[in-house]
């Protein structure tokens, strides 16, 4: 690996290894509802991103975006996806279910293999072919002998998977896409709040000063892994993040099961042995890729 290449290896690995502690962060501003911790993650990041963006002299590019109702169409579109995701995601936490949720991030790239397939038209490979049909028997397999259907895990899955599809068709930077992204949400935002104070309900200035700051660090919890990530993926090819992005739900696992004293049974051992497998097949896959590539570029 060249210089600049361990420097975007070390990157990608600090975002997702961010993203994989995350739940310790959320799980402390539990006192807070989950619908009012999204609120600040939404309106502090517009805050923050608004910073980097003026540091990095990307506001043309910002102009551009709003003045294209057909790409702020998407976006507003994708933004929905991400707050949904988000909200389902801290409510998990608040919940006890990060297990559930630890399993959706792992189906997440399968998810993605599948709307290649069905929306883009692409290929399905044989190793892919047979990941994607072990996560759909994992995911049965976990709906009946668990006896509920593992709503959170593919509710997460699909809609992180959807939007990145949306993302990945814009010709939107990561930083100024999510700019917009929040800056759409953030009237509802701080409206729920407005209402949330006016009823009494909102935990913020109401409970103690370090839930408050905690609060407010809410938006460098959400940006700042994002720029570590847009900075590695200049540096790396898709397939070696494809392979760093495990870290971050392996590391919600063992917050859940070690840290948060969730439940883990033998139906999560073996939904979650067939979804590791899946994986396997998956990167395998990837790897054979990667290599045919390599073999052209040198010829």
């Amino acid at each position: 690996m060249t210089r600049d290449q361990i420097h975007g290896f070390y990157l990608a690995l600090t975002a997702y290894l961010w993203w994989g502690l995350s739940p310790l962060y959320f799980k402390v501003v539990s006192a807070a509802d989950p619908q009012e911790v999204l609120s600040h993650r939404v309106i502090w990041s517009v805050v923050l991103l608004a910073v980097i963006l003026s540091l990095r002299g990307k506001w043309p590019q910002v102009k551009e975006t709003f003045s294209s109702p057909k790409i702020w169409g998407w976006l507003l579109l994708s933004a929905l996806l991400v707050s949904t995701n988000w909200l389902i995601f801290i409510w998990s936490i608040s919940v006890d279910r990060l297990v559930e949720s630890s399993l959706g991030y792992y189906i997440n790239p399968l998810v993605n293999v599948l709307l290649g397939v069905l929306v883009l038209k692409e290929k399905l490979r044989l190793l892919q072919g047979a990941a994607v049909a072990l996560a759909a028997v994992a995911v049965a397999f976990l709906a009946f002998q668990g006896g509920q259907f593992p709503w959170i895990a593919l509710t997460l899955a699909f809609t992180f998977g959807i939007y990145g599809l949306i993302r990945k068709r814009l010709p939107v930077g990561a930083q100024d896409g999510l700019f917009v992204e929040t800056v759409m949400l953030a009237p509802v935002a701080i409206g729920f709040l407005v209402w949330s104070s006016v009823r009494g309900e909102a935990a913020f200035l109401s409970i103690s000063w370090d839930l408050d700051l905690l609060l407010f660090l809410a938006g460098a919890v959400t940006t700042l892994p994002l720029v570590c990530f847009a900075a590695a993926a200049r540096r790396l090819n898709y397939s070696t993040i494809g392979m760093i992005q495990y870290v971050s739900p392996t590391v919600n696992l063992l917050i859940a099961v070690f840290l948060f004293g969730e439940i883990f049974t033998w139906v999560h051992a073996v939904t979650f042995g067939l979804i590791w497998l899946a994986v396997l097949l998956y990167s395998s896959q990837s790897l054979m890729e990667m290599k045919r590539i390599r073999k052209q570029v040198a010829l």
